[in-house]
């Protein structure tokens, strides 16, 4: 059985869920806190439009992928509730990819920030 809901109901849904994510998972704060201070560095350091891009592409997707981490999660312990290797598998990939957009994010973030922090010091 298909269920249409309209766009306004999908939005509700989707808000639904970031608001759920929000309230519950302290690793996506974290990552959301971390993105609002990048997003605040970048607006004290005036960064370019190309900084920007950059900036703002690898923020939303580190939330993505806790966005994605969380859902695979949820559907594992769903799934699996006993304790299964290829579940704990799943999970710890998942897991995985919010770390490497992680580590990306760091080492972006230091591209952006050092050399013009560096600057503004160093007057």
């Amino acid at each position: 059985m298909e269920h249409r809901h309209s766009l306004i109901k999908s939005f509700s849904f989707a808000i639904n869920g970031l608001k759920g994510i929000i309230l519950k998972e302290r690793n996506f704060k974290i990552q959301l806190f971390v993105g609002v201070l990048a997003v605040i560095l970048g607006f004290a350091l005036k960064l370019n439009p190309a900084e920007w891009l950059n900036l703002v592409i690898i923020i939303t997707l580190v939330l993505i992928l806790e966005l994605v981490n969380t859902s695979i999660e949820q559907i594992v312990d769903l799934i699996s509730p006993e304790f299964q290797e290829k579940a704990k598998i799943a999970k710890d990939v998942a897991a995985a990819t919010v770390l490497v957009a992680s580590i990306g994010s760091i080492i972006i973030g230091a591209l952006l920030f050092l050399p013009k922090l560096l600057a503004t010091l160093s007057l």
